[in-house]
């Protein structure tokens, strides 16, 4: 252990004063953005603060501010509510090491979508909030408020999933596939065994990392007592061999990616003691072959908490565990919430202390709360609109706080109900802009983000009746602002509707650039089309589609029925049928557009990234000569080739589904393929492996079928950076010149 006392202008005694910036409008020229410019520092966004908390006793407000001369560089920083002061708390720079990552730390971050920052990623504050935990180039720091940090790991191996126990006694961490802990303060110990390669402990497996949003294998109890520990074997899991291919030579990995179809890692869960001692193992049933969705102690630490999917994912139980025996019991049982459908998982719920629970469910068609006490449910909120998230639970006062699209499913508001009386729900945010939030754990302060298409992201800290308290990041488009050089030629965001062939509404966006009377513009139209994401919303956009526009492109968007927060009937069509309503809601986009006197019907070209670049290639073979060109980034081609827990959720598997496998592919139609394309890949993608790009690419070239391709040595399914994301739009925008879609003369 060695204790480094940090410089005095790092101490948290020693604030900084933020700059202040006037709100007003930048009269100035217009100036074209570059695509170099669009991804240097500082960012265009303005600054972009991530992992605001409040320390426990609610008096400092801490975040991690990037920098302006290296925007993806992460510093903590403090704000002191009494003083009204901000200081840095830690310097990433002056406290790191530069050590490199170990890879298994490397490949959690890519599964975190974290895998591009630097510096400080996370923190977490000490129970009596003297202090926080971070980790900083795979070692961990113990940051004082009086300015000395100790230094509490000092290895070449990474220190994964590192938290403080629930009353900061202890510091735990993963290592070597054990997981170990000590005493704050003292050397931290293996407290389970080391069982060979296969077999890992305190660790999330792959597919729960990658597709459930859960990043930890291990929870601590409420009163430090005891652990709960997932173990899981992964020797029956499929081996990729995955070649790193970089610029100057290739490493060879033996990845355990399970393919849909086959096996997964076989998950238990154990209870201990924080010395490894008095292990139970968890009773998760006699089926093995099921997801461990979900861990949580109840406040009191009388039980465990386990939400326990089935392999088809359209059952989850709840289980109640005595952590003392590892016995259980089925609480209560979440179905789909139609026939044709899969459970998509939550993290919005909440166990309270009076032992009910506030729970997010579909089942009646839209996400939304219910509470569960005494064996009954209770709706607290219903309508054709969707709970987004639960924000936070004033349990004293019986608030909710939550997110949702009730006013706007394009702008997201803020809300809050009083658990007597649900029906009466009080909207808190301002609905010109697209907002979301984060609270304390005893849901007293709100920290809200917000944004419009003129508008970058800006936050503040409010009460619970949406009373601004203070700026976190006021982030105005001032004289000082990145982005004030190029707000003369900001093109505004229209917005508007057309029907899928069934008649549902489908939301599209668009951004024109200056355009004269009687010429007609290429369209760069950018989609996703998968499950998930909601691609149009009246949130700030950033710069890369402006930059696009100032080319002389008219950006275009469409959510296709699949897309998030519409409900449970506009998300069922992908079942068993991928790459096929997706495809023509797409098409009708085109249509739309076709039909538009300013866009040239000759020259519209998608693109799309992952799920988004499978679609590429899906709309070339099923419409021919529809689109001028087409964009491939990292596209899935056959989903055999793609994890267990993501395809199968919307497939099933091969085996019993081969003929919707076989229809969803990309790989039987690629020779029909007659329309310009360009295939972008990362070489050592470990999400859609390279695989996927080699299958397609030797069909077209064994059908002698001409396209392009643009790989990146080194890269994961992460192709970006300040260089190499110019060079990837460049290649883009030349490779559309080549082909004639170009922009009026």
């Amino acid at each position: 252990m060695k204790a480094l006392t940090l410089a005095a202008a790092l101490a948290f005694g020693t604030f900084l004063t933020a700059p202040s910036q006037a709100q007003n409008t930048m009269e100035t020229a217009p100036l074209d953005l570059t695509f170099e410019r669009v991804f240097a520092s500082p960012d265009l966004d303005g600054p972009a603060p991530r992992k605001v908390k409040l320390s426990p006793d609610g008096r400092y407000l801490t975040l991690l501010r990037n920098r302006a001369d290296d925007r993806e560089r992460y510093d903590l920083w403090a704000y002191d509510r009494e003083a009204g002061e901000w200081a840095m708390l830690v310097d990433s720079e002056a406290l790191g090491t530069g050590r490199e990552l170990s890879e298994d730390e490397k490949m959690q971050r890519e599964r975190a979508r974290v895998g591009s920052l630097k510096g400080i990623i996370d923190y977490q504050w000490t129970e009596d909030g003297s202090g926080v935990l971070v980790p900083l180039d795979g070692d961990l720091y113990l940051a004082r408020l009086g300015g000395e940090a100790l230094r509490l790991t000092d290895t070449e191996e990474s220190e994964l999933n590192p938290a403080l126990s629930s009353k900061s006694r202890y510091v735990s961490f993963v290592r070597d596939r054990q997981l170990w802990v000590g005493e704050v303060g003292s050397e931290a110990k293996p407290i389970t065994p080391r069982e060979g390669e296969a077999i890992r402990w305190g660790e999330a497996e792959f597919v729960a990392q990658e597709e459930m949003a859960r990043l930890t294998g291990y929870w601590w109890s409420p009163e430090d007592k005891r652990i709960a520990v997932q173990r899981f074997d992964e020797s029956m899991v499929g081996i990729v061999t995955r070649a790193a291919i970089g610029a100057t030579g290739t490493k060879v990995y033996d990845q355990r990616y399970p393919v849909a179809g086959s096996a997964n890692a076989l998950v238990e869960l154990f209870v201990m003691d924080p010395d490894g001692e008095n292990r139970v193992q968890v009773d998760l049933g006699e089926e093995t072959d099921i997801y461990l969705a979900r861990v949580d102690w109840a406040p009191d630490g009388s039980a465990i908490y386990v939400q326990r999917q089935n392999r088809e994912q359209t059952v989850l139980d709840m289980l109640k565990v005595d952590p003392a025996t590892g016995e259980s019991e089925v609480l209560f049982t979440e179905r789909a919430a139609m026939d044709d459908y899969w459970i998509n998982l939550s993290d919005d719920y909440k166990w309270l202390d009076d032992g009910s629970l506030i729970w997010w469910s579909e089942r009646d068609g839209y996400g939304h709360l219910y509470r569960y006490a005494g064996g009954r449910w209770d709706q607290l909120t219903s309508g054709e609109w969707m709970v987004t998230k639960l924000v936070g639970i004033d349990q004293q006062a019986g608030r909710i706080f939550f997110q949702g699209t009730k006013d706007d499913v394009l702008a997201q508001q803020v809300y809050s109900l009083a658990l007597d009386n649900p029906g009466s729900i009080t909207l808190l945010t301002d609905t010109d802009y697209a907002n979301s939030a984060t609270m304390d754990g005893k849901g007293q302060t709100l920290v809200v983000t917000r944004s419009n298409d003129d508008t970058p992201p800006h936050s503040y800290i409010a009460d619970q009746q949406g009373q601004r308290l203070a700026w976190i990041e006021e982030n105005a488009l001032d004289a000082n602002h990145p982005y004030a050089p190029f707000v003369a030629s900001h093109r505004p965001t229209q917005y508007g509707t057309i029907e899928a062939e069934d008649g549902t509404p489908l939301h599209w966006e668009m951004v024109t650039p200056e355009m004269e009377p009687g010429k007609r513009y290429p369209v760069f139209y950018y989609h996703y089309s998968g499950p998930g994401p909601q691609i149009v919303t009246k949130g700030w956009n950033g710069a890369l589609r402006q930059a696009i526009v100032d080319r002389g492109y008219i950006w275009f968007a469409l959510d296709n029925r699949g897309s998030a927060n519409r409900g449970v009937a506009f998300e069922q069509p992908l079942y068993r049928a991928m790459g096929g309503v997706e495809v023509r809601d797409q098409k009708a986009g085109a249509e739309y557009l076709k039909t538009l006197d300013f866009v040239d019907p000759d020259k519209i070209a998608i693109d799309g990234w992952s799920y988004g670049g499978y679609m590429t290639l899906k709309q070339l073979q099923a419409d021919p000569g529809l689109y001028a060109a087409g964009i491939s980034g990292a596209p899935v081609t056959k989903w055999e080739l793609y994890d267990t827990h993501y395809t199968e959720r919307y497939m099933g598997t091969p085996q019993a589904d081969g003929a919707a496998y076989e229809a969803a592919s990309a790989i039987p139609d690629a020779a029909s393929i007659a329309d310009p394309l360009l295939i972008i890949h990362g070489m050592a993608d470990d999400n859609v492996v390279f695989e996927n790009a080699t299958e397609v690419i030797s069909a077209m070239q064994e059908a002698n079928v001409p396209f392009e391709m643009m790989l990146y040595p080194g890269y994961t399914h992460r192709v970006s950076g300040e260089r190499i994301s110019p060079h990837r739009y460049n290649t883009v925008f030349r490779f559309l010149e080549s082909h004639g879609v170009t922009p009026p003369e």
